[in-house]
């Protein structure tokens, strides 16, 4: 691909109003910005674009002015509430259709195996990111979203016909899994378009639609099925879907024109960058056992004797815990910083599920669930974040999607080892002591990430 960076013609997607006022105070590496890509030279461009977290010079006032606010950026941000509510709320519901299916449709398969479905649907709302970020960064943002929505509808009624392992594999694990991908994919990229300086709280409100979603697609699930039965559950569920979809279709949209940067569809120079590559490995520790508790604690639930009736409650509890934690990590990152805030918080998550398989009593689950959700919650909301800021604005679907697609495998992996160990063992404590050793590695990581940063114990990152 060539080197050059020319700039092209925004598209549909780009015609919003970017004349807001942004703020007048300039960070230093935007102060040392030249006005123009014209002053570098094809060699100084190459260097620029073969670390993840060289700051790319600014190219048109579309870069130092961010409207940061006002009623356009606040509906962008209610758009993309309503992605992450159509795709992280749906897929953070597994543990619901988890347990159901041990129980009813799919009761001759092993846990392990189930959860193959559910870990296929987290993986692939990561791995096509490598893609899609590149179309985004493109300019091809409104036809992909599109499809992508009508197919995440459609693949939600097909499950309704589901009655074989194969089928549920296939509409639930493959076909909403790459749907999801391609909805969620572009959200944080459109999110940094139109919020720098409240990137923080922007995300953090955004995080919250996968929490409301994980909250009553669960609870509708559970309250449809005895009685409509579950082909109409699903359908129920495909028009609630219709309906969100189509107010972030309406919503959401562009601001920065396209532009192809050099480095191709996966730039594998940014590697040689090292907090690049250590924050993608925390991710991929993380994701190794950051939603086993998600997955299995209906189950767990299940087996310390609560009755089923309620056990299926646990993954709204769990979404419920989290609806808070995406908010006030996301209101406190903005001041602090998003590692400052992700470190701690994600720590907890680590400890908690250490914990989880000693909780033994109806209340004891209760209060791990949502302390759990809150932790684990946090984290998700400031996941993108740092990549955010690692480079320039109009390479950031080609960053994160690079990222995403790294984490993908570790959210693939995950709960089948979690399940694979809960039927060698025969318990979940050998369970919660992977899953917990995991996100503990995740967490150093993002600790020596940081270190790679700021050089110093103190500071704002």
């Amino acid at each position: 691909m060539s080197a050059s960076s020319t700039t092209h013609e925004p598209d549909a997607d780009a015609d919003a109003d970017v004349s807001s006022p942004g703020s007048d105070e300039l960070t230093d590496i935007e102060k040392q910005r030249p006005a123009s890509t014209e002053s570098l030279t094809k060699e100084e461009l190459k260097l620029a674009s073969d670390s993840a977290i060289v700051q790319v010079p600014a190219i048109s006032i579309y870069d130092e002015e961010y409207p940061d606010g006002g009623f356009r950026a606040w509906l962008i941000v209610f758009g993309a509430m309503c992605n992450t509510f159509a795709t992280f709320g749906y897929v953070n519901s597994w543990g619901i259709f988890q347990a159901y299916y041990q129980l009813t449709l799919l009761h001759d398969s092993p846990p392990s195996s189930i959860a193959w479905i559910g870990s296929i649907q987290y993986a692939l709302i990561f791995l096509p990111a490598i893609f899609i970020g590149r179309l985004f960064d493109l300019g091809h943002f409104r036809v992909l979203f599109l499809s992508s929505s009508a197919v995440l509808v459609g693949a939600t009624f097909l499950v309704a016909q589901c009655t074989q392992y194969w089928h549920f594999v296939l509409c639930q694990g493959i076909a909403v899994g790459a749907a999801c991908g391609g909805i969620f994919g572009p959200t944080a990229a459109v999110i940094a378009h139109w919020f720098k300086k409240r990137r923080g709280l922007a995300m953090g409100i955004v995080a919250v639609g996968s929490s409301l979603g994980g909250v009553v697609l669960p609870i509708v699930t559970k309250s449809l099925i005895p009685v409509v039965g579950f082909p109409w559950t699903m359908r129920i569920l495909g028009f609630i879907l219709l309906l969100v979809l189509g107010a972030a279709n309406l919503t959401l949209k562009r601001r920065l024109p396209s532009r192809n940067l050099p480095g191709g569809l996966f730039n594998w120079s940014a590697f040689k960058s090292a907090p690049f590559s250590v924050y993608c490995a925390s991710a991929f520790f993380n994701f190794l056992g950051l939603y086993t508790v998600l997955t299995y604690v209906d189950v767990s639930a299940a087996s310390i004797g609560i009755p089923s009736s309620f056990s299926f409650y646990f993954v709204a509890i769990a979404n419920a815990g989290s609806l808070l934690g995406r908010y006030v990590a996301g209101y406190m990152s903005d001041r602090l910083g998003p590692m400052n805030i992700m470190i701690p918080f994600t720590g907890v998550a680590g400890i908690l599920t250490y914990a989880w398989p000693f909780a033994k009593t109806k209340a004891s689950l209760l209060a791990l669930t949502v302390l759990y959700g809150f932790a684990s919650g946090s984290y998700i909301s400031l996941l993108a974040n740092p990549m955010m800021d690692l480079g320039d604005t109009h390479d950031v679907g080609r960053r994160l999607g690079m990222f995403l697609s790294v984490m993908s495998f570790g959210a693939l992996a995950g709960p089948p080892i979690s399940g694979a160990i809960n039927t060698a063992t025969g318990g979940f404590t050998a369970v919660g002591v992977y899953a917990g050793t995991a996100v503990m590695v995740g967490v150093g990581l993002i600790g020596v990430t940081r270190h790679l940063l700021l050089k110093q114990f103190l500071g704002k990152i």
